[in-house]
């Protein structure tokens, strides 16, 4: 019998060839396969090469469903890294380096889908935002921001939203609003695409009157605080609130006074906005806003390597796992299941031909039932294999203690305790 030679090629894709587990087990999985088939009895018609293929599958196999398994336990934790190396040496791999790692847990995939939300709401925008004026006429009410809408450059001068000091893809962007072309080096905000201006917040209300304070708490307390005598204070009764409490309540105090008091609003309607009230000063303010484009999320105005990182379990940088770090309970499922593929293929091998001629009579060829014992065995290993790691993703495992510690929560509940190790009242 020939012994395992990387030099010869033995395996179709010699991903374990030099490794030296997977060649010590090679040699002996020729011997347990030709011997599960009865070599010893009958010859079994596969040649080594056909065996150790079937060993490379099975280890193949094997690493698929670990790294499907380990994908599957803490995908939103590697979105977006760095999708690994191509290449090994001279072997064109695809992307690897992360197999059997255990990583650190971390809430980016939460934060990078919540940030639109926040965006929206005016906090921890990632996209840019231009604020500008238009400047306003006694007696006007409707104004284009399209064409009237302008901002400070580098320089500080006044330029309207399209000009390059803003843009930066020529002349794609030109625009005819209305019948009024804008100038020829008109495009659009960097990184922004195409489409209608969002307006994001008008500043157009009426200035607070008077500082107003208005808090849940006595105005003992508050007189006490602001004339640093709190220490003294004749009530023995203290409120503490949380910020947030007092940052909400002042948000609402700002939006009653805008609706409820102010003569102030606008209306937005197609390209124009039309202002109440109607400007009466001689000289009036600029009406200033906050504008920009639709986000493109692939091209934003910073340098995020993430995007070109790991998007979806295609370029998860999974390799093949080593066949030396894969334990006893591992190689016998490669055992296994390299022995139903051997059946598989000698089932085909004896399909070629149903009946062979002996002399006197006809050999019957079992090349069908060994193909359906192969299939057969292959899908209950598949089966079991899966079962066990659904049973231990990351979250299963959680779940998993969870029942344990109340469980033991309620054991410990009915063990009595010895007295002096307790408090007893009464």
């Amino acid at each position: 019998m020939a012994n395992f030679d990387p030099a010869n090629s033995p395996t179709p894709f010699a991903i374990y060839d030099d490794d030296n587990h997977f060649q010590f087990e090679a040699n002996n999985v020729v011997t347990f396969v030709k011997r599960k088939l009865g070599d010893d009895i009958l010859s079994v018609e596969l040649t080594n090469k056909q065996i150790w293929a079937n060993l490379e599958e099975s280890t193949l196999e094997y690493s698929k469903f670990i790294n499907e398994h380990q994908s599957e336990s803490y995908m939103s934790n590697i979105m977006g890294i760095a999708t690994g190396s191509l290449e090994d040496g001279a072997k064109l791999v695809g992307p690897h380096g992360k197999e059997q790692q255990f990583p650190r847990e971390t809430l980016e995939y939460l934060v990078r889908r919540a940030e639109p939300y926040a965006e929206q709401a005016g906090s921890g925008r990632v996209f840019n935002t231009v604020s500008g004026s238009i400047a306003l006429e006694q007696g006007r009410q409707d104004y284009d921001i399209y064409t009237e809408f302008k901002t400070l450059n580098s320089s500080g001068d006044l330029v309207t939203l399209f000009s390059d000091e803003y843009l930066s893809n020529g002349n794609d962007g030109r625009l005819d609003i209305n019948g009024v072309q804008i100038p020829e080096n008109t495009t659009r905000l960097t990184n922004a695409e195409k489409g209608k201006l969002r307006i994001y917040e008008v500043f157009h209300f009426s200035p607070q009157a008077a500082y107003r304070f208005f808090d849940t708490t006595s105005a003992i307390n508050y007189l006490n605080n602001q004339f640093a005598f709190e220490s003294f204070t004749p009530e023995t009764v203290f409120y503490v609130l949380p910020v947030f409490e007092d940052i909400l309540r002042a948000g609402q105090l700002d939006i009653s006074n805008r609706i409820r008091r102010s003569n102030y609003s606008y209306k937005i309607n197609g390209t124009k906005i039309r202002i109440f009230p109607c400007p009466t000063q001689s000289n009036p303010q600029n009406l200033f806003l906050r504008v920009g484009f639709p986000s493109n999320p692939f091209k934003t105005p910073f340098e995020d390597s993430t995007i070109n990182g790991v998007s979806n379990i295609s370029n998860i940088p999974f390799g093949n796992i080593p066949y030396k770090e894969l334990n006893s309970m591992a190689r016998q499922w490669i055992r296994q299941y390299c022995l139903a593929l051997s059946k598989e293929t000698l089932g085909l091998v004896r399909s070629k031909f149903s009946t062979v001629p002996i002399p006197g009579t006809d050999l019957t060829m079992n090349g069908s039932d060994l193909v359906s014992q192969g299939r057969e065995d292959q899908e209950k290993l598949k089966t079991t294999l899966k079962e066990t790691l659904e049973k231990m993703t990351y979250q299963k495992l959680l779940e998993a203690d969870n029942n344990q510690s109340e469980q033991m929560m309620n054991i410990l509940k009915r063990i009595p305790i010895p007295n002096g190790k307790a408090i007893i009242i009464g």
